[in-house]
């Protein structure tokens, strides 16, 4: 630049920032995520006086969730931009809705009126977002793992249903997510006055029927920490032929039983450079809740000069060293994508003042997490992005530089010549071209 002064405007004309959302227009149009949510909305409004129909409201908020847009309030000024027009099925460029206009769509989950004629209905958006994530599996899989999980969703207003929780010290909901590898197919919203498992049967006979319709031969696991550890689930799994391993909280009676594994991994831990790690198996009945016993791992571990023990109760009838490690301990890339879930797609921003208001806001928040998750497994399998977060995919694929030129017969983006992942998008570009759809 040297001597020459910089000037910036916005008076570059119709640009945009995210050039990879054609990547989602593409994938969505396939697979008919979009749409097929939008079918979960009765619509009540007079079709001559519609502006902006369900299935617009609803893909402009999802992908401009996966865009990195967690407030309405960002698009009053974001609706004019002509590529997420364009994505959400906006005819020749068309200005999409107000941030008013879907807060509307929002609040319809709970409202009916003059002004909220446009109302969902829970229970096909619950089974749609369990059917497109079990679509996911092969028919002939032969074993399948549900990972079950609660987080907190902190609150900072006077929501509905609002409960302080002592373990997050703070105010706030208590979701319940369920995945099956890296596919969402579980996120119900919960007040916090409860039990961590509170529902969780209910779920999960919704979830297994639904996995075994798809693989009907597959054996079928449930993975979560010592906060499921129930009898009403270790005994509902135990009579509907589902196998589980699931953290089991310690006491002194477990601690009794792993001591002398504790001795020989202190030993052997100062022999070995101050950690050590054992495993010991045995069968275990708690005084009044359990219904009978049942097989416990007992990880005996030496962590320098502090004990580190652990337990897991299963039915699988494996190798208890590696059913802990290789099995158990896998359960952490569950956490990984709920965390993906509320840093990347705001799963946590639940501000609307009604309880059905935020639950459809984490329905949104799981949708766009299926869509960049679909992304990553059919288009970015063995690139440099195969198992980056989404976060990451969105940095590196959506915001791209483009200029948006409109004709009569086509819209021509000129995506920025500078980008340093011309050639993954390109290769992107082509695997999602030849998606059936």
């Amino acid at each position: 630049m040297g001597s020459r002064q910089v000037v910036a405007t916005f008076d570059g004309g119709t640009l945009s920032t995210d050039g990879g959302v054609l990547l989602l227009r593409e994938l969505d149009r396939s697979m008919g995520l979009t749409r097929r949510l939008a079918g979960c909305f009765l619509d009540r409004r007079d079709p001559e006086r519609i502006e902006h129909s369900v299935q617009t409201l609803v893909g402009q908020r999802v992908l401009a969730l996966a865009l990195g847009y967690e407030d309405l309030n960002d698009h009053q000024a974001l609706r004019h931009d002509p590529l997420l027009s364009a994505a959400a099925d906006k005819r020749d460029g068309e200005v999409l809705a107000s941030a008013p206009t879907l807060n509307r769509l929002e609040l319809s989950s709970h409202r009916a009126g003059r002004y909220h004629k446009v109302q969902v209905e829970p229970a096909r958006v619950e089974a749609l977002l369990l059917k497109t994530g079990v679509q996911t599996l092969r028919r002939r899989q032969r074993e399948v793992i549900i990972d079950l999980d609660a987080t907190d969703d902190p609150l900072h207003g006077q929501q509905e249903g609002r409960f302080f929780h002592g373990y997050y010290n703070s105010y706030c909901y208590l979701p319940l997510y369920a995945f099956i590898g890296d596919a969402i197919v579980w996120a119900q919203l919960r007040t916090a006055d409860r039990d961590a498992s509170d529902g969780t049967v209910a779920a999960l006979e919704k979830i297994v029927a639904a996995v075994r319709r798809r693989c009907p031969k597959a054996r079928i696991v449930i993975r979560a920490d010592s906060g499921f550890c129930r009898e009403a689930i270790l005994c509902w799994c135990e009579t509907h032929r589902v196998d589980y391993v699931i953290g089991l909280a310690r006491n002194a009676r477990l601690l009794a039983e792993l001591e002398p594994a504790l001795g020989r991994a202190r030993e052997k831990a100062c022999l070995c450079g101050g950690t050590a790690r054992m495993y010991h198996e045995f069968t275990y009945r708690t005084r009044a809740s359990w219904s009978r016993a049942r097989r416990v791992i007992g990880k005996a571990e030496r962590l320098g000069d502090k004990d580190n023990p652990r337990f897991i109760v299963t039915s699988l009838p494996r190798n208890g060293e590696a059913l802990y490690e290789l099995v158990y301990c896998a359960r952490g890339e569950m956490e990984n994508r709920i965390k993906e879930q509320q840093q990347d797609l705001f799963a946590d921003r639940l501000s609307s003042a009604s309880f059905a208001a935020n639950q459809l806001r984490l329905w949104l928040s799981a949708f766009a997490y299926q869509l960049v998750e679909r992304l990553r497994a059919l288009a970015l399998k063995g690139t440099e992005l195969a198992q980056a977060t989404v976060g990451t995919i969105r940095l590196k694929l959506f915001k791209l530089a483009a200029r948006v030129e409109l004709s009569v017969r086509r819209i021509r983006v000129r995506l920025s010549e500078a980008s340093p992942h011309r050639a993954l998008f390109a290769h992107v570009w082509g695997r999602l071209r030849a998606l059936p759809g």
